[in-house]
């Protein structure tokens, strides 16, 4: 009568590790905002702090670009310090997602990173 459900019985030990799973993930974020990675741009006459989930922490700006009121270098500078920043955030964050799954490739987790907001961090473009 139930022969094409398979391993219908095993469904209790798969919503047990979906919940370990969870559970993981969640002390994972809590880590990652623990967490921080600097971009710069500019050589370094900007710079940029976000914890591991990509959060703004705090932005440095040199003191040389603000005395020669250099303010259109700075809003260029800005959004490539950022997104350098948040490209090594996210690549923390895939590297701990990664270790969830006992270091085995997670079918199409690649996939699903480079369709996230923000530059790809295994990508040769800016």
């Amino acid at each position: 009568m139930f022969k094409g459900l398979g391993n219908l019985a095993n469904i209790g030990a798969l919503v047990k590790q979906a919940q370990e799973m969870g559970s993981r993930m969640e002390a994972i974020q809590e880590e990652l905002k623990t967490k921080k990675a600097t971009g710069a741009a500019g050589g370094g006459l900007v710079e940029v702090d976000v914890n591991g989930v990509g959060e703004a922490l705090a932005v440095r700006i040199d003191p040389s670009l603000m005395e020669k009121g250099e303010r259109e270098m700075i809003e260029d500078l800005l959004p490539a310090a950022f997104n350098a920043a948040q490209a090594k955030a996210k690549q923390r964050h895939a590297e701990a997602l990664q270790g969830i799954a006992g270091g085995l490739p997670i079918g199409g987790m690649a996939d699903i990173f480079s369709q996230l907001p923000g530059p790809n961090p295994d990508s040769d473009k800016p």
